[in-house]
């Protein structure tokens, strides 16, 4: 999906990217490129005038696919970021909730795995506690992994 502040013509060029990349990504299309290229041999045409074009066309498609995966990971990155920020304001407003973990996706990957366990410490000595008591609910320590 294009995003509206960009032109006319950058939506339209989007649009035939990802149109024909889809075209000839279909398994049809690509038996139909296979049996023109029979053909063209079989008729004993030039075979430079083909492998220019096949040149061409390869290096076109490849960058209309290549255009539709940036669009698509633009729209997945704000997508990620919104659902981000809507977690970090649950984790924020709800009551017991650890603020630290709201925004923790910027953090390393040392840190946040540093994080998790201590979730999962809290979580086991919650069930230890729970077990000591006597009480009936079963926690899932399992969960938290």
């Amino acid at each position: 999906m294009a995003s509206p502040s960009k032109s006319r013509f950058v939506q339209i060029g989007v649009a035939i990217s990802a149109w024909t990349a889809d075209l000839f990504a279909h398994p049809y299309m690509q038996i139909g490129v296979i049996a023109f290229c029979i053909t063209w041999f079989a008729l004993g045409l030039q075979t430079d005038l083909l492998t220019a074009a096949l040149s061409i066309l390869a290096i076109t498609l490849t960058q209309m696919v290549l255009n539709s995966q940036k669009e698509r990971e633009t729209d997945d990155r704000r997508r990620d970021i919104a659902m981000h920020a809507k977690l970090d304001e649950l984790l924020i407003a709800m009551k017991g909730a650890r603020d630290e973990m709201a925004g923790i996706e910027e953090l390393d990957e040392e840190e946040i795995a540093q994080l998790k366990e201590q979730a999962q410490d809290q979580a086991e000595a919650l069930a230890d506690e729970l077990e000591e008591r006597g009480d009936s609910q079963e926690v899932d320590v399992q969960s938290t992994r």
